[in-house]
């Protein structure tokens, strides 16, 4: 499998230097999936990866200049070995041949590889629950620190819901507060944001037991790493001492996941409307470091503040809710974030020194005074300004497609 992975990725890397490389008029499917049959035959270790293993690597890299032409992500580059997700794709669902070992197991034919045995963890039409309108149509393998994982890709036939009639609720994300909702209905960790010397807890997903063994293995990394010298291979207990670290990283990981879909399940269930910030992460995470010329001020705290909003994962939150909330026929909006922190959601006004701290909001107008949570007072902000008809998104899953004026839609193209 690791052999496959590595195929697959250099000939996504090989795929986009033969369509860099070329000119724009010889650029075409047809020719691309010239080159990668030729690839395959002349390159040995390329042919490792199955054709059709092959053939969707090329959809994959095609479908991935269609987003970036129609303005929905950026353009295609290299894959590193070291940064990239190892990954096989397997596009046809009758080659997997999947049967059920017991209630725990069952068994999947994999191209090149063989029957290989996986956890059971969700029903899958398969053998006499498989029909023309719900069936497995393909699988993907996935490797992260723990081991390779498989995800089948179900097709299935699902009655449209009936609209969602539960109430209208504003949530701001955040990092003390994860998720603030406007009915006071906040959803934490129910873990400590911060260490007892009052800084950011990176590792609070993780046990007292999991923090000390973290601990042990870094210094034991660090020890090994002292004696290499500069340019030598990393040996094989220093990378061992990688991997265990790696899977404490993906274990927290995990359990953060595992609270993110628990969640935001209940919300969908509970609400019909879901009211959420349109933040641009991206430019929230960057680093204050600045350059030689004109350094960054604050560059620990931000950097620190960089690594609490990605730990957060607010863009998986919001992922979620969108697809869970309209498979339950509930709505999920976005509106504009600028000014909903330090608006008072009693009065509307934005006065000087109200956000007294992180979470205390107290207004200085002297017409109104009210005082309460910061975060409370920013997912009523929220609320109200899907409620003004500010809306940016009018309906989940819908987003906007937002192109450069040069660039023509794909169906014009």
């Amino acid at each position: 499998m690791d052999d496959q992975a590595h195929a697959a990725r250099t000939m996504w890397n090989c795929l986009h230097d033969w369509w860099t490389m070329l000119p724009k008029e010889k650029r075409s499917l047809a020719a691309a999936d010239a080159a990668i049959r030729e690839a395959r035959k002349e390159i040995d270790w390329l042919g490792v990866l199955p054709a059709q293993a092959s053939q969707a690597v090329l959809k994959a890299y095609f479908q991935a200049w269609k987003n970036c032409w129609d303005g929905r992500a950026d353009a295609p580059n290299f894959k590193a070995r070291f940064r990239s997700v190892m990954s096989v794709d397997i596009p046809q669902g009758r080659d997997l041949n999947i049967t059920r070992v017991h209630r725990r197991w069952g068994m999947v034919n994999i191209p090149k590889i063989g029957r290989v045995r996986f956890r059971w963890t969700k029903d899958l039409p398969v053998g006499k629950h498989a029909s023309a309108e719900n069936r497995v149509t393909g699988a993907r393998m996935v490797k992260d620190a723990l081991g390779w994982h498989v995800t089948f890709r179900v097709q299935t036939f699902e009655p449209k819901p009936e609209p969602h009639q539960g109430p209208e609720v504003g949530i701001d994300v955040g990092v003390t507060v994860p998720l603030a909702l406007s009915d006071k209905n906040h959803q934490d960790h129910r873990r400590p944001a911060r260490t007892e010397d009052g800084k950011a807890d990176r590792d609070k997903w993780l046990t007292t037991d999991d923090k000390a063994k973290l601990l042990r293995l870094e210094q034991r990394a660090a020890h090994r790493k002292s004696f290499r010298k500069p340019g030598q291979k990393t040996s094989n207990r220093l990378r061992a001492t990688y991997d265990q670290i790696a899977g404490l990283r993906a274990r927290a990981k995990r359990r953060a996941t595992d609270w993110q879909h628990r969640t935001t399940t209940e919300l969908a269930r509970t609400y019909g409307v879901i009211v959420v910030e349109q933040l641009d992460i991206t430019n929230m995470t960057k680093s204050a470091r600045g350059t030689v010329e004109e350094p960054g001020k604050n560059v620990a705290q931000k950097s620190g503040l960089n690594r609490s909003i990605s730990q957060e994962a607010w863009g998986r939150t919001v992922t979620m809710l969108t697809y869970k909330s309209a498979r339950l026929g509930g709505t999920l909006h976005k509106v504009p974030a600028p000014g909903t922190s330090q608006r008072c959601s009693m009065c509307g006004f934005i006065t000087p020194g109200s956000r007294e701290s992180q979470a205390v909001f107290v207004c200085k107008n002297e017409d109104c005074g009210w005082s309460g949570n910061a975060d409370h007072n920013a997912s009523r902000n929220v609320l109200h300004l899907y409620r003004m008809g500010l809306a940016l998104i009018p309906a989940a899953g819908r987003a906007v497609v937002r192109r450069a004026r040069r660039v023509k839609p794909a169906t014009a193209r």
